[in-house]
């Protein structure tokens, strides 16, 4: 349980020192945080009046004690505060909420994803940075600049773009819209394990919607959808969309039974599953593969990026996205109508995932979702 609230004092080092005392002790005696407590601590850290050191204590306590949800909601209030955000001139707006450390396992679909939910009538936005750690895999950033997309928009572009009616998505960096929080890189680094800004970074929302704004992300593990459903709230977000994706992100498995949760209305959360013949895809394999091409060999390990040209992949998922945009048949285009689907079946643009499936694949194949992309 957390601790009460009080009124803080306002010296930072006085603080970081009082909450490090109480959530660094040990796993049998470190004691929980508040909310404001959490808050100010991240606040400290971004603004730089906390020396790196207890910076990195600060974060990795709260990992290996475990984050409570107030800790949690505390992290992200001081990122949200620290995060510039615009309202687009569009009435919904979908946030499409990747891992920021990216893709390593397999070739992403992700990025492409916005472009193909335009196409549908949604306008959407996604985000992240150009690399990240733990994994320091393939990110939309990449993915996209390989294909010749703008990746470094200012946030009004961005909001522009999305109500453009012949393009209507856009990709936005975290450098432009928390740069605060862009620039804890290094310090991330030399912390290796993921701290609580890695759950709490894909929820800041920097482009809304005038009237909603949704959320869809992905998780691996049990507990994340109870957390990110509760943080998505905390952000303001009217609805979420939460499906157990590949290495994390928001690609179902194209093989297995997927699972998704979700909520509309800010309300509670419930489940789903679907089987990937429900929306007519058969594959042999969970996601799109990458190439043997781009493998250096001889390079194995625990290091899952070791044996990978990133520059590789990511030019090998922009040619893979482009041609599943074209309507070519495949891992890429499969998994673009599965995430499309879940997404209009989420938010009740058709009733069931085969309907929503069979939309998004007459986008792709009339080359609507292309042309989305040459604009």
């Amino acid at each position: 349980m957390s601790s009460p609230a009080y009124a803080l004092p306002t010296d930072p080092a006085v603080v970081m020192r009082s909450i490090i005392k109480r959530i660094a002790t040990g796993p049998e005696l470190s004691k929980d945080i508040s909310f404001e407590e959490a808050c100010s601590g991240m606040r400290f850290i971004l603004d730089g009046k906390i020396d790196p050191v207890q910076a990195g204590i600060f974060l990795i306590a709260l990992r290996m004690k475990r984050e409570t949800d107030d800790e949690n909601r505390g992290v992200l209030e001081a990122i949200r505060e620290s995060t510039r955000t615009v309202i687009a001139p569009v009435d919904e707006v979908i946030d499409i909420a990747d891992p920021y450390d990216g893709f390593t396992r397999t070739l992403p679909a992700s990025p492409f994803l916005p472009a193909v939910l335009a196409a549908c009538g949604v306008p959407a936005i996604s985000h992240g940075v150009e690399h990240m750690g733990p994994k320091y895999g393939v990110t939309h950033r990449q993915v996209l600049r390989a294909a010749s997309i703008s990746v470094d928009l200012s946030l009004e572009e961005a909001a522009a773009r999305l109500h453009d009616p012949n393009i209507g998505w856009a990709y936005v960096d975290q450098k432009t819209f928390c740069p605060k929080l862009y620039n804890l890189a290094s310090l991330r680094t030399l912390i290796v394990k993921r701290p609580a800004i890695t759950t709490a970074e894909v929820l800041a929302g920097p482009v809304r919607g005038r009237q909603k704004t949704h959320l869809v992300t992905g998780y691996v593990h049990k507990p994340y959808p109870r957390i990110y459903a509760l943080l998505a709230r905390h952000a303001g977000f009217d609805s979420a969309l939460i499906v157990r994706g590949v290495e994390g992100g928001v690609m179902p498995s194209l093989r297995q039974t997927g699972k998704a949760f979700y909520y509309h209305d800010k309300g509670d959360e419930q489940s789903m599953e679907f089987s990937p013949a429900d929306l007519g895809i058969d594959q042999p394999v969970r996601a799109p593969q990458i190439p043997g091409t781009v493998v250096k060999e001889g390079e194995e390990g625990d290091d899952v990026t070791a044996g990978f040209d990133m520059a590789a992949v990511a030019k090998a998922a922009a040619e893979a996205g482009l041609e599943a945009l074209t309507g070519t048949p495949g891992p890429t285009r499969d998994a673009l109508v599965c995430a499309a689907a879940l997404c209009l079946w989420h938010l009740k643009r058709h009733d069931t995932l085969k309907s929503a499936a069979d939309a998004v694949r007459k986008v792709l194949d009339s080359g609507l979702a292309l042309a989305r992309v040459r604009r």
